[in-house]
């Protein structure tokens, strides 16, 4: 299996994209075993850091998505303001994890990094050909509301995990494009 950047998905997007006959340049991926490969990478990253202790180290503080869901708040969401949490949650993410990169980390942990970042550019490649609308920013100051501040790189990769497997899943679990059809 692939092991790494996000190949394993964005290889299905290109082999779905090239199918002769499709009317639409990104059929829906609607199979969880695609996120299951992410959350695996990001349980990897995360057993990496955990393992790497003072090495990894950095004294810094990162803003990250709140991961816990109230499933009676999430049912009463429609699917725009679903998505707007998702895309939020994996902007700040992206934001947090790239900050990493100019860190000095070993060769492993920038792999990790490196990884994790293509996977996030990935599961939004994901989300995008299942029609859930982009990260759109907030024009008020009300982003905060839904983060929160972590102090080491493997709480860090924690979060990204349980973000994966709550909101993500969640989402990508009951996409309006993968129950066409199914009664």
């Amino acid at each position: 299996m692939f092991h790494g950047s996000g190949l394993f998905a964005l290889l299905l997007i290109v082999l779905e994209w090239t199918r002769p006959g499709l009317s639409s340049p990104l059929r829906p991926i609607c199979d969880l075993r695609v996120l299951d490969h992410f959350i695996k990478e990001a349980w990897d990253a995360e057993a990496a850091m955990r393992a790497c202790k003072d090495a990894c180290s950095i004294a810094t503080n990162f803003t990250v998505p709140l991961t816990r869901v109230d499933f009676d708040v999430w049912e009463a969401m429609n699917i725009e303001e679903r998505a707007q949490e998702v895309q939020s949650g994996l902007h700040v993410l992206n934001e947090a994890i790239s900050s990493l990169q100019a860190s000095n980390q070993t060769d492993v942990l920038q792999s990790h990094i490196d990884a994790s970042i293509s996977n996030i550019a990935s599961i939004r490649q994901v989300l995008r050909s299942l029609s859930i609308p982009e990260y759109v920013p907030p024009t008020s100051g009300g982003e905060d509301k839904e983060m929160q501040i972590v102090s080491s790189i493997s709480e860090l990769f924690q979060v990204h995990i349980n973000f994966l497997r709550g909101k993500v899943r969640l989402l990508l679990a009951n996409a309006p494009v993968c129950h066409q059809g199914v009664s």
